[in-house]
């Protein structure tokens, strides 16, 4: 009978220590398995979260190309305190440009530009003097392309060493009194060398040599 006793109670022991194992098992496993779902888990966040990032990059990059074709550049001339080439947002209007170039002379004519019209990319604006009338304002390339309707033959160079007072007069800011001291200094000095020669003349500064130097050539 005691043996038997005994018998039951290694079989017992043997099987606690069995459902011992299998239950220190089982925890292992559950652990790992959780620690795999967490890192499963933290693994999708990463990738969620890199491409949010390179779903904002591409955002900023397209942005960035948005802006960038967003802006025109026109160059601004004539009566101005700075004529450059500046850079304009898209449908800027002649009078945002005329802010950025400084502003206008006291000798500007703004009677004769319409301030309100939306420039384009490639533009070239020129702003007459007082003594100008019917100029092309507005025109692109070459100048060949007038956007403005004009027959002012300010469009072409005026040569200041064979130039007449009516000829010279078609110069930006050039009236029959500065026409005849061109021809008076002409006379006395001889040809004019360069264009640059000009500003020697009683009543040529730098800012009216500016506005017409585009329009002068030697010979």
């Amino acid at each position: 009978m005691q043996k038997n006793i005994e018998e039951k109670k290694k079989i017992l022991v043997k099987v606690i220590v069995v459902i011992f194992f299998i239950i220190i098992a089982g925890i292992s496993f559950m652990k790992n398995k959780i620690e795999e779902n967490s890192y499963n888990k933290m693994y999708e966040n990463l990738q969620i979260e890199s491409s949010d990032e390179d779903n904002k990059e591409t955002k900023n990059t397209i942005n960035n190309m948005e802006e960038q074709n967003n802006k025109i550049k026109v160059y601004v001339t004539g009566a101005v305190n700075t004529p450059s080439v500046i850079e304009l947002e898209e449908g800027s209007r002649i009078e945002d440009a005329i802010i950025l170039a400084g502003g206008v002379r006291e000798d500007a004519n703004l009677e004769e530009v319409n301030l309100a019209y939306c420039l384009e990319d490639g533009q070239k604006l020129y702003i007459p003097t007082i003594n100008e009338n019917k100029v092309e304002y507005v025109s692109k390339e070459n100048g060949e392309e007038v956007i403005e309707d004009s027959k002012n033959s300010n469009s072409l160079k005026v040569n200041i060493n064979t130039g007449g007072v009516e000829e010279l007069k078609k110069l930006p800011g050039v009236g029959e009194s500065l026409a005849k001291k061109i021809i008076d200094y002409r006379s006395e000095n001889g040809n004019f060398k360069t264009i640059d020669d000009l500003k020697n003349v009683n009543g040529i500064g730098e800012k009216k040599f500016e506005s017409m130097k585009e329009y002068l050539k030697v010979k």
